[in-house]
């Protein structure tokens, strides 16, 4: 799995997915972290500097562009989530706490798909 986790400097879960400053791209492989990077992304300065379909073009090129096939947050907007839908990237909300122990844990865990579960009611 190649996940994508929104970070604060800090190496917590920050709380929003589409204004993350800085993600880590996360490499899960027998239970386990094998690789971690750190990526500013400034998705927090820019999301007011386009349209919300520009700011969807963004993200989408940045995870095409590192292949990722999961997106791990504590919650996303509506938009956001019929995006990851179409590209078919998996979802899984309610994460955080500490980064590399929540993406452990969301990789433990099935995407989110039809109805939401109870972590993820604020997304839908």
């Amino acid at each position: 799995m190649l996940a994508c986790v929104p970070v604060t400097e800090a190496g917590q879960v920050s709380p929003g997915w589409g204004r993350a400053n800085r993600v880590a791209v996360a490499e899960v492989a027998d239970g386990r972290v094998v690789d971690w990077r750190e990526i500013t992304v400034a998705w927090d300065r820019l999301h007011d500097t386009t349209t919300e379909g520009g700011h969807h073009a963004r993200v989408a090129r940045f995870l095409l562009d590192n292949r990722i096939d999961t997106v791990m947050a504590h919650h996303m907007g509506e938009g956001m989530r019929r995006m990851l839908d179409r590209m078919g990237i998996g979802v899984r909300l309610g994460i955080g706490g500490d980064a590399r122990q929540a993406v452990l844990a969301g990789a433990a865990r099935e995407p989110a798909t039809g109805a939401p579960l109870p972590d993820e009611r604020m997304t839908r």
